[in-house]
């Protein structure tokens, strides 16, 4: 599968959680540390696999990134939206692994 920027994602409309990926996509590609950002940067390994491109970030440890930025906005619920926010870009992936095999 050719690599896919966030206009190729068109494609993948349908899927759970594509606005976090293109979000996440254009966010990276501008230098903004934001959720979303921090989201697809985690997500990288997975989801160039599927042909996404994901610029790289200078940021490191996406992860603990996204969580720090959860927990400023609502130190509660970080952990909870932490794992729904990793659950969706792990079935926008596993979606988007399906619909290229297909």
């Amino acid at each position: 599968m050719p690599d896919m920027g966030i206009s190729q994602l068109a494609s993948l409309q349908d899927l759970p959680g594509v606005e976090l990926v293109e979000q996440g996509l254009e966010d990276l590609r501008a230098d903004r540390v934001t959720t979303e950002s921090a989201l697809v940067s985690m997500a990288a390994p997975r989801l160039q696999a599927i042909g996404v491109d994901v610029p790289l970030s200078r940021h490191s440890e996406a992860g603990h990134r996204l969580y720090d930025l959860l927990s400023e906005e609502d130190r509660a619920s970080a952990h909870s939206r932490y794992n729904a926010l990793v659950a969706r870009i792990v079935s926008f992936a596993r979606a988007a692994e399906h619909a290229s095999s297909g």
